[in-house]
């Protein structure tokens, strides 16, 4: 397997992660313990978690995921791992996190709040990986990043980085950092799939020319390039098929976003590459995610172990240039299948 860096720093990572939203709510104690595990099995090393998880947030589950991966972290070797984490983004971002009172921001008494709680959680001194899980529009990002790099400085954290931001947020911070001679964010977390190349269009740039990794989430378009809702009827147990009963308009606009005529189109021609190659649509989507050279570790997630095998064969898979061609081709002719 190998290893790749993130941005400009010490931490080398396996090209896969292993999310974990969906402990404690999709995947009790005992599964996500499995999940680790054979994560671990695989080789992977790097483990992606935040305050605000499991989803749906929810008050009475903030914190469990991150409790979770502790009490599996106890009777480990913790230096063998990179875990990475999240503060809670701004109540004034998309939504209202339903933590600290529905009154966070990322200013530096939310910070300092949020990585402490982390770190008891977590069962552990440090953070190798600590995120913005949003932005916030109102904080001016001297503010915010400044007491970032606090953290940093008192050894709380390793390195940071940033979660759904835009091509003029992250170069904002870069140059911020620059300027201040602090701690910059060395890693962005965005959607990026099949389904959504968006991050192709300017980030990209950004991240190539800065040396800032992306960590890819929702690789498998949150289990729609799977093919599972291409039948007749939305699968049970599936996170959109939820989503779309739900009474909440937002996150009725968010299933539409990702389970549409066009999203289900394209994942069809998809769904007939794998099939040629002789692989799991869920391979192929992993696969590419993680081809581009400004990706350091795509984000996978699973509900219980078995799920895990289709993502974990993309491991050491390469596409040939000839199917990347043909999967630009589809990309050019059915644009933007998620907005």
């Amino acid at each position: 397997m190998k290893h790749r860096y993130i941005g400009k720093t010490g931490l080398r990572v396996t090209p896969i992660c292993l999310g974990t939203m969906g402990f404690g709510s999709w995947s009790d104690e005992k599964e996500s313990f499995k999940i680790m595990d054979k994560a671990v099995d695989f080789g992977i090393n790097f483990f992606d978690t935040a305050e605000v998880y499991p989803i749906p947030p929810k008050a009475e589950y903030a914190g469990l995921t991150e409790s979770i991966i502790g009490r599996w972290l106890k009777d480990k070797q913790r230096d063998k791992f990179i875990i990475a984490s999240k503060v809670a983004g701004a109540a004034n971002g998309w939504f209202v996190p339903p933590i600290r009172h529905g009154m966070t921001a990322i200013d530096k008494f939310h910070i300092k709040t949020a990585i402490e709680g982390s770190l008891k959680r977590l069962g552990t001194d440090y953070i190798d990986l600590y995120q913005m899980h949003w932005p916030d529009t109102i904080i001016p990002i001297e503010e915010s990043l400044r007491a970032f790099d606090d953290l940093v400085q008192e050894g709380k954290v390793r390195y940071l980085g940033t979660s759904n931001d835009t091509a003029y947020g992250l170069t904002k911070a870069n140059e911020t950092s620059k300027r201040l001679g602090i701690s910059r964010f060395q890693s962005i977390q965005n959607n990026f799939s099949l389904n959504n190349p968006r991050f192709l269009d300017e980030l990209a740039q950004v991240c190539k020319k800065e040396q800032i990794s992306l960590l890819p989430y929702s690789p498998i378009g949150g289990g729609v390039l799977s093919g599972k809702y291409n039948g007749k009827f939305y699968p049970d147990n599936a996170r959109f098929s939820d989503y779309l009963k739900s009474d909440n308009p937002r996150v009725q606009a968010q299933a539409a976003r990702f389970v549409n005529k066009k999203s289900l189109e394209v994942t069809l021609r998809y769904m007939e590459i794998a099939k040629r190659l002789d692989i799991s649509p869920v391979t192929l989507a992993v696969a590419y995610s993680k081809q581009f050279d400004f990706v350091a570790s795509t984000i996978i997630g699973a509900r219980n172990a078995e799920q895990l095998d289709a993502s974990f064969a993309a491991m050491d898979l390469e596409l040939s240039d000839d199917i990347m061609g043909e999967i630009q081709k589809i990309q050019e002719e059915i644009m933007y299948p998620m907005g």
